[in-house]
């Protein structure tokens, strides 16, 4: 590795240290907010680098890229992992997490992210890929005396060494048809006049398997649910938005690399992507915990990214962009509340637990109402904006039947979404003592309320960085 491939990597190389820094300094220094507060720190330094430095070299090693698509996910995986932090300093001081460890494995986590994002060799997505899944198996059982969240995470261990089979077989696969890892030469087996073509297309299958999994994609969703409500709140938050941003992230790149794009594939991603409108969308209508009906609704969520990538062209990795990025947005809005709303006693995770709240407090309740109405598809936020993007790109590219299908499941996705309203803002004779919320939450907070409002109201200026960026 050379000089300039180190200065290409030097955001990642930020959180990468800056991760082994803490692990060591919150052995002897077990001061929770000053740790964590360097984390986010360190987060937002990595951010700065990744969106100021111009690296002399694009291509790192041949496994990953220093171009500006991977520098954006870098700079938004490290905005991540800094809020993650943030709403994370009341919640883990009350639940006593070791300061070092946590700050240490979030910003591992942004490392592999970024890593995975940036791949374009099969070996740099296997890498970046297990990466942040390794430490999102500790970061969900972190919590030591919650039983959920070991339940959780042994339920996630176990579905993910089975996707990272699916994973390491599809890739040896792939190489035996093309006999390369590196993108997009290793799509080469799935020409038709190719002797392996078969070959090929079975380890692309498998692949789509492993990332189907992570992305939560019917039939591969069942951990979903379980994970989502057993984690601690800013680990699901972590989990929901980058673990399956970076996956889809590297879908664009690779549906780049191919000359005929998904073509071969997009029979199998179609049944993926109305299954997991569908069926996420009936099991949200039945859910009465929280975060289990959030887990549902992001099943869906995932299937309208699906249908962007499936859309392909400029248009439709535009949209998947844009719509990623509303939705890291959204989703980390809705957690950032329900961390806020949390007790040393433990998470409000009940519908019921919410009713008045709302009333009770108006900023974090009207707050938490906007992000929900964000994810249903409500104008003008930036929800809207993303699913009207999506739906265009995928209408241009012939895909009206799961067009159909994703509007449909938009519409139903407004009742489940609308009834966690209604419940905040109805009336409640008893009054819960919930503390306010803390300044650094009150900050996450507004500063996803922002962005989602200005990315429904003002989408012109982050489509046209956009623009510029696709591969």
């Amino acid at each position: 590795m050379t000089w300039n491939d180190l200065i290409a990597l030097s955001p990642i190389l930020i959180l990468a240290l800056s991760s082994a820094a803490l692990l060591l300094a919150g052995a002897w220094w077990p001061r929770r907010q000053a740790l964590m507060g360097l984390g986010c720190l360190a987060a937002l330094s990595a951010a700065l680098v990744a969106g100021v430095l111009e690296p002399p070299t694009e291509e790192i090693s041949a496994l990953f890229s220093a171009g500006p698509y991977a520098r954006y996910f870098t700079l938004l995986w490290s905005l991540v992992a800094a809020l993650t932090l943030l709403i994370s300093l009341r919640y883990g001081r009350e639940r006593r997490f070791s300061a070092g460890e946590y700050s240490a494995l979030v910003l591992f986590a942004a490392a592999g992210m970024a890593l995975l994002s940036s791949a374009i060799s099969l070996v740099g997505l296997f890498l970046g890929l297990e990466a942040f899944t390794l430490v999102l198996y500790i970061l969900i059982a972190f919590h030591r005396r919650e039983e959920r969240g070991a339940e959780a995470a042994l339920k996630y261990l176990v579905l993910g060494a089975v996707a990272t089979g699916f994973l390491a077989f599809g890739i040896a696969l792939i190489y035996t048809s093309s006999g390369t890892f590196l993108l997009p030469e290793a799509l080469a087996g799935l020409d038709p006049q190719g002797g392996l073509r078969p070959l090929a297309l079975l380890g692309w299958g498998m692949l789509l398997v492993a990332l189907g999994f992570k992305l939560s994609l019917v039939p591969f969703h069942l951990w979903t649910p379980d994970v989502y409500q057993g984690a601690p709140v800013p680990v699901t938050g972590l989990l929901a938005t980058g673990s399956k941003g970076a996956v889809l992230a590297v879908l664009v790149t690779l549906g780049a690399g191919l000359e005929s794009g998904w073509a071969e594939l997009r029979p199998l991603l179609g049944v993926l992507c109305a299954l997991s409108l569908l069926v996420g969308t009936l099991c949200a209508l039945r859910q009465d915990n929280l975060k289990r009906l959030l887990a549902y609704a992001a099943v869906v969520q995932m299937g309208y990214l699906l249908l962007a990538l499936m859309a392909e062209g400029g248009a439709g990795s535009g949209a998947l962009i844009f719509y990623l990025t509303a939705y890291v947005v959204m989703s980390l809005g809705v957690f950032a509340v329900i961390a806020s709303f949390s007790s040393a006693a433990g998470e409000a995770q009940a519908l019921e637990d919410y009713r008045g709240l709302g009333l009770r407090h108006p900023l974090r309740g009207a707050a938490l109402a906007v992000f929900l109405l964000a994810l249903a598809g409500i104008p003008p936020t930036a929800g809207f904006m993303g699913k009207f993007v999506i739906f265009v790109a995928a209408l241009e590219a012939g895909l009206v039947l799961l067009v159909v299908v994703g509007v449909v499941a938009s519409l139903i996705s407004v009742y489940y979404y609308l009834r966690v309203v209604i419940v905040l803002f109805s009336p409640d004779a008893e009054e819960a003592g919930l503390s306010p919320a803390r300044g650094e939450e009150s900050f996450v907070i507004a500063f996803c309320l922002a962005a989602t409002l200005i990315l429904g109201i003002l989408p012109g200026p982050l489509l046209g960085v956009i623009a510029a960026l696709i591969p």
